[in-house]
This record gives structure tokens, C-alpha cells and sequence, in this order.
């Protein structure tokens, strides 16, 4: 095949020389517009992993590519006058021009033709090119010449930097943090040759503005960063090598992500790689890994598919699927770590202590969890979990292994749970009458046996027409009340756990069929008039509501304050009111559903003032030593409606009320609904709410194992985290869970104790059998 490679960033000359090496009949091309030597920025930084593949496929290139890199592995913040450090971290860097050079021989040493100081107009002036590969960078002239073929989705990120350089050598991967009269700065500094190390700095926009900075020149710049870094520069100074850019050369970071990443222009098929089809943050260092990695598959797929102009479609085709997945991993942790330090300054840095802050920003981008800093540094976590317990009032002696986060108790008000785990509310639909039966008895009882310190039913509802369905919980009558009160004395007399309530009112989802019969589907018999914020049908086929007029209103808060005093005389430890999901409450929250046109629709305390009623009435009837929690939609997903600056806003109306926490959920408001989901993907919403509006919170969504649950409590993410699906297919999950992270010493219910040993050698032994997976390419070079 004809090959050229329009771009000489890592991804065009790593493609290049693979090809070439695999398949020397190829005829492949490198075009690069600057010199050999010439190159914008410092140094580039890429994990240990990424060497990992590099040695399998090329092992020559990346031998000399590791005889000129730097390696580290220590951590070091400098924060609020304190250095912390933490190591086993496996990073290493290269001067970029050093990284270029070195491949740039290798693709000559095989045959590649490197054609430099030629500016490439775009994809047709190749006509005779069998696969052109688009490594053009961000600003890539073939993509932006195809946008309703590539789809490119850009989007400029507020915080503003500048990559400098320094002759300071650091041995560690170094953050420095620096509160200025206007707002935070960060450092993001690391060694790349023996000369040399990057020297990123960081701010958001507002600060950039008040400090002036847009108003002056590079050296300007310089001088003001050595001033705000001279700690850590120790009298060294700072340079640029962007002496070309216009201004005080400070950037934004552009978010780009690519729709499609193939198209056939007529004579060749052409392809993005690199910048050119997607981008991800400094933040956590992957540009460079991304590249490479592209061009990795990129050559797996031609190796296994075959070396053809034929084969070229569905090369790309399977290239580009694999790919996606990958990307989108890493894009997520990097959008994660850079919106961190895009907050920093409002959310955690004023706020957090100096220990805690150092654990956010070790986990900022979520890949990097609990226990895998204990597979990196044991020393360094098992101290931040003492500091952890003795922060929330453990007695910590020694220097050994204490409680990790979600295992360390936790109060509200004068209610106390033995963990940080809450079973989350789950439809059962199998109440009759709202009537909680044996069934509820054995499935909400085996969780509190199993671990949890907090258990909630499902949405109880406060009358008969607040059902979602036939099947569902009630608490609007003295029977249900005495089904209550005995399940919540089964949970005291036989475990540690606190039982809650979670109290709603269906609304326009009401009236529907029990799940397994068409979830969300109107009955057809035996159906009841629906009430709502306004009268809009959940489907379109669905019940339209009548919209609520103050006698409704009244009635649905009668009932709301007659379910509290039945939770209260039950003996219910915790209170929760339920304001998200599209039913009652949450429907004149959200805007979509709100289209009212009098005090109760419009802004934001519009909309609030009856869920807050509500709220208030329940308050005032519920025991003032139990908490009240509050379920908030933290996001519509659809334009129009709710976001997290919106429901930030709501929690603090329901924090001025009274609330004692935010459970923060979101979605199932409306139908139409785009979520974007992720590891963790609802976590953000209780980060912002927590450390924004300094109110404790619930985390949910998600969160499948301990180690999800001990990072996002360390982190100060959550206070809480409600597991539920995995509830359903374990009761006993906590404690498994326990076990599965070594921790021994958590009690079993005494009954079951002799199942505990068992469990925990069956998962020694079969840790000790899991072996590694292989890695390199299946096909041996020509």
C-alpha cells in the first residue's frame, strides 16, 4: 500500500515505523511542516503501562526511548505550608523534540521517507495514497475539511495555563498550590531530561482577569509565576520556548471528540489519530499515551486483517470501534481530573485539610482508587486511614492497618450508623394495600444482617393515590404503621444497622403496571387520577395529570406530615423526602415538568416553594434528634432542565430549611432523557453539592464494590454511598466486601460464623491462581 502520514506528532512516525516494520513492501510517507528539531512545548509524560506495549512492538525504539527517560515515582504537594509525598506512582518523561528524534530515526533506519518543512493542504494532495493517516494535531486542516463527516464535537475548557520551563530538576512529580489575594494557582512540575523540567501553570479564568495577566507579555508572565512559585523554583528561573505566540501566551485546553474517525474522500480512506480525532487533559498526562496507543491498534488490526488495500475498511472500521472504547475511558478520567482542577480553587482548597486534599488530587481523574494506593504506596494510605479514623473519632493506635473510610461510623444528629454503606430504596412492587409483608421481612432484613449500616425500603408512599403501582409501600394507616414497627425492631434486635423511610409521592408516574408486567406503562384497570406540578404525561400515551390547585396541595402535605409521625412512631431512625425522579415534589423542581405560571412555577424559589413546604411540615413533626435526608434529581439529562448548578441551588434552600443531607441521584425526570454514564458517573453531583454548599451528602450510582465507596468517602466525595443493584444479588454484600479487601476483623452476624474463615481462604486461594494477561502483537515482524 501507498501510506502518508500527514503530521509528524508521536502517532504519525509510531504508525509509520510499525507499518514499515511489519510489512517493508508498504510505501509509507511521514509529512511534518516544521524541522526535524522544532517542536512546541517541554517535556511529555506517560505511565509505565504505556512502555509495557512499547517494548512488545517495537522493542528498539522504546529501548532508546528508556535510555533517555526520566523516571519517578513520587508524588509531592506543597499546600498550606505543608510537603507531602507519595511514592509508587510509576511515571516517565521525555523531552518531546528527544521522543520525535528518536522515532523519527527508527522510521528512517526502516525505510520510511520523512518529508519535513512541507505544509500539507489536507488529504487531497495525496491522490495517490491508498490510506492517508490524519495526525495533524488538534487543529487538524484534513478533519476540519470533512466536520459533517468526522462530526467534531469541541468544546474550550475555562481554566487558563502556561507551559513553561525550568533548569530546577525535581525528583518527584511535583503540585504546588498558592493562594493569591484573587484566587488559587497550580504547578504542575516534573523532570524530563537531566537539564530540564516542565513548569505548568494553572488558574481559572477569574483569577486570570482580576490578576491582569491577559494584559501582559511572556516575560511579564515569567515574572509574575517565579514571584507566586519561588518557593518551590528556589531562585531558578522560569522560561518559554512559545516565543511565537501573540500576548502572555496563556491557553486554554480544548475538548475535542470526534463522531466518526474514517472517510473515503474518492481516491484514498483516510483516518484521524492522535489530537486529530480526540484530545484528553495534561491533567493526567495521556495525550501522548493516546497517540501511541492508536497507532499500537491501528497496525494489530492491518496485522490481523491483512496487509491490503482491501482489507483498508474494515481495518478502520474495527480500529476504530476498539479505539472509541479505550478513549472514552481515558477522556473520562481526564475530564475528571482537569473539571478537579478547574474547582479547586471553590471547592476543595479553602475547604479541605491538607491530608484530605492530597487524596483528592491523588484520585481526582477516579482511576486511580483506594486500594490501588495500597498496592502503590501501603505506608503513605494506611497513615491517610488513621488520619481518616481519627478524624471521625476512632481510637488509633500503632502504626498498623486501621478501618478503612467506609467502615468507620458515622453520626447525624443523635443517630449513629456502624458504617458508611447504605442499602439503597429499591422498588420491590410486591406490597399489598401498601402493606409490608414477610417477603419485605426477609429482603430488607437480610441486608441489615448482611452489613449495611443504613437500610431503606423502597419509596414508601403517603397515600393511596401516591403509588407508582399497585405493588408498592405505603405508610398512610395504623396496620402499615405495625408492619413497620415490626421489621424495624427485627433490624435493632439483630444487627447494628438503622432503618429509613424515604417518603414520596408518585405523581405523573403513578398509576402504572408492576415492573415485569411494562414498567412505566399506564394500567389498564384499576387505575387512579394522577395529580402533578402541571399536566404533562410522563409517555404520551400516559395519564395526563390534573395540575395541583392549593387544595392538593394541602392534602398531599397532610398526608406527608401523617407518614412522619407514623415513621417516628415506628421507631424509624432516619427520614428521607423524596424530591427527584419526575414524581411529586420533584415535578415542580425541574422546568420541564414545571410550566406553572404562578408562585409555585418560574425561578428557582418558585419552583422550590412547595417541595420546601413540604420539607418544613415533616420537619416539625419528625423527632429533632433523627436526621431528615432530601433525594435530589442532581441532573435532567435533557436540554432544558435541571443541572448541577441547579440542584447546588436547591440544596442549599433545603439546607436553610433544615435538611441534615443531600441523596444525590439523577435523571428518570424525563423520558427522553441522555445520560452520560461512567465509572462512578453520578458521584460529581454529591463532590459539588458537599464541598460547594457545605452539606453532607449520599453518593449513588454505580458504586459496586469497597473500593469505589473507601475512594469516594476518603476523598470527601460523599459521607455517605447507597449501593443498590449489588444488594440485590448479595445480602450480604458489605461484608463480602470486607473480605474481599483483607479486612478481618468485621463482625459477622454470630449465627453465621462459621461460614466467615471459608470465605475469606476461598479468596486468598483464588487471588493467588489469577495470573497476569499476555501482551504484543500477534505477528511476527517481516
Amino acid at each position: 500500500m501507498r501510506i502518508v502520514c500527514v503530521g509528524g506528532g508521536p502517532a504519525g512516525l509510531y504508525f509509520a515505523l510499525l507499518m514499515k516494520k511489519f510489512h517493508p513492501e508498504h510505501s509509507i510517507s511521514v509529512i511534518e511542516r516544521n524541522r526535524p528539531y522544532d517542536t512546541f512545548g517541554w517535556g511529555v509524560v506517560f505511565s509505565d503501562a504505556t512502555m509495557v506495549s512499547m517494548r512488545a512492538w517495537d522493542p528498539e525504539s522504546a529501548a532508546e526511548i528508556e535510555d533517555a527517560f526520566n523516571h519517578w515515582d513520587d508524588i509531592e504537594l506543597l499546600f498550606k505550608g505543608t510537603r507531602q509525598r507519595t511514592s509508587g506512582h510509576g511515571f516517565v518523561g521525555i523531552g518531546r523534540k528527544k521522543l520525535l528524534n528518536i522515532l523519527q530515526r527508527r522510521c528512517e533506519a526502516l525505510g520510511v521517507e520523512l518529508v519535513f518543512e512541507t505544509e500539507a493542504n489536507g488529504d487531497l494532495d495525496y491522490p495517490d495514497a491508498d490510506l492517508i493517516i490524519a495526525s495533524d494535531g488538534f487543529n487538524s486542516k484534513i478533519r476540519n475539511r470533512y466536520p459533517e463527516v468526522f462530526q467534531p464535537d469541541l468544546v474550550v475548557r475555562p481554566n487558563r495555563y502556561i507551559w513553561l520551563g525550568t533548569h530546577k530538576l525535581y525528583d518527584a512529580f511535583t503540585f504546588d498550590f498558592r493562594k493569591t489575594e484573587h484566587g488559587w494557582f497550580q504547578a504542575h512540575i516534573y523532570k524530563f531530561d537531566d537539564k530540564t523540567s516542565t513548569f505548568i501553570v494553572e488558574t481559572a479564568e477569574e483569577t486570570y482577569e482580576k490578576h491582569g495577566l491577559g494584559q501582559m507579555d511572556q516575560q511579564q508572565s515569567i515574572d509574575f509565576c517565579e514571584k507566586l512559585f519561588s518557593e518551590v523554583l528556589e531562585g531558578s528561573e522560569l522560561m518559554t520556548n512559545a516565543r511565537h505566540l501573540r500576548g502572555s501566551a496563556w491557553l486554554n485546553f480544548n475538548r475535542l471528540i470526534c463522531g466518526k474517525w474514517s472517510h473515503f474522500n474518492g481516491n484514498s480512506h483516510v483516518v484521524l489519530m492522535g489530537d486529530a480525532a480526540h484530545t484528553a487533559h495534561f491533567a493526567i498526562g495521556s495525550g501522548t499515551k493516546l497517540a501511541i496507543d492508536d497507532a499500537i491498534e491501528l497496525t494489530n488490526q492491518f496485522n490481523k486483517l491483512g496487509h491490503t488495500r482491501n482489507n483498508i475498511p474494515q481495518v478502520l472500521e474495527t480500529y476504530e470501534e476498539i479505539r472509541r472504547v479505550d478513549v472514552a475511558r481515558i477522556q473520562n478520567a481526564a475530564r475528571n481530573a482537569m473539571e478537579w482542577f478547574e474547582v479547586v480553587g471553590q471547592r476543595y482548597a479553602d475547604t479541605l485539610e491538607p491530608e484530605q486534599f492530597m487524596y483528592s488530587m491523588l484520585t481526582r481523574s477516579q482511576r486511580i482508587s483506594h486500594e490501588n494506593l495500597r498496592l502503590r504506596d501501603p505506608k503513605w494510605l494506611e497513615g491517610y486511614e488513621r488520619w481518616f479514623a481519627r478524624k471521625n473519632g476512632l481510637d488509633v493506635s500503632g502504626n498498623g492497618r486501621t478501618l478503612p473510610p467506609m467502615f468507620t461510623p458515622y453520626s447525624l444528629r443523635e443517630t449513629h450508623l456502624p458504617n458508611r454503606i447504605v442499602m439503597s430504596p429499591m422498588a420491590m412492587y410486591s406490597a399489598k394495600d401498601g402493606l409490608m409483608d414477610d417477603f419485605h421481612l426477609v429482603h430488607l432484613g437480610s441486608r441489615a444482617l448482611g452489613g449495611a449500616g443504613l437500610v431503606f425500603a423502597e419509596m414508601t408512599c403517603v397515600s393511596p393515590d401516591a403509588r407508582i403501582t399497585p405493588g408498592c409501600l405505603g405508610l398512610w394507616n395504623d396496620e402499615q404503621a405495625v408492619r413497620w414497627k415490626r421489621f424495624i425492631d427485627f433490624v435493632h434486635d439483630n444487627s447494628t444497622a438503622k432503618v429509613g423511610i424515604q417518603l414520596g409521592h408518585a405523581g405523573r408516574k403513578g398509576s402504572t403496571k408492576l415492573a415485569w408486567e411494562g414498567i412505566d406503562q399506564p394500567l389498564e384497570d384499576g387505575g387512579w387520577p394522577l395529580i402533578s406540578a402541571s399536566a404533562i404525561p410522563y409517555l404520551k400515551h400516559s395519564q395526563v395529570p390534573k395540575a395541583m390547585d392549593r387544595a392538593d396541595m394541602d392534602r398531599v402535605k397532610a398526608d406527608h406530615v401523617r407518614a412522619a409521625k407514623y415513621a417516628a412512631q415506628a421507631g424509624a431512625d432516619w427520614l428521607e423526602l423524596h424530591c427527584a425522579h419526575g414524581y411529586l415534589l420533584s415535578s415542580f423542581l425541574s422546568p420541564l415538568t414545571n410550566l406553572r405560571d404562578d408562585e409555585y412555577g418560574g425561578s428557582h424559589e418558585d419552583r422550590a416553594r412547595y417541595p420546601l413546604e413540604v420539607f418544613k411540615a415533616i420537619r416539625e413533626v419528625w423527632p429533632q434528634d433523627k436526621p431528615i435526608s432530601v433525594r435530589l434529581s442532581c441532573h435532567d439529562w435533557f436540554e432544558g432542565g435541571n443541572t448541577p448548578e441547579d440542584a447546588a441551588i436547591f440544596a442549599k434552600m433545603f439546607k436553610e430549611a433544615g435538611a441534615d443531607l443531600i441523596d444525590c441521584s439523577s435523571g428518570q425526570v424525563w423520558k427522553e432523557e441522555k445520560p452520560v454514564y461512567g465509572r462512578l458517573f453520578q458521584t460529581p453531583f454529591s463532590d459539588k453539592i458537599r464541598n460547594e454548599i457545605g452539606i453532607p451528602t449520599i453518593a449513588v450510582g454505580a458504586i459496586s464494590e469497597a473500593d469505589h465507596a473507601n475512594s469516594i468517602i476518603a476523598a470527601g466525595r460523599a459521607d455517605l454511598c447507597a449501593v443498590a443493584r449489588p444488594h440485590l444479588a448479595d445480602p450480604a454484600w458489605v461484608l463480602h466486601e470486607a473480605a474481599k479487601i483483607g479486612l478481618t476483623n468485621i463482625p459477622w452476624p454470630k449465627q453465621y460464623y462459621s461460614g466467615k474463615a471459608q470465605y475469606e481462604t476461598n479468596l486468598a486461594r483464588a487471588a493467588a491462581a489469577a495470573a497476569p494477561p499476555a501482551v504484543g502483537p500477534a505477528v511476527v515482524a517481516k
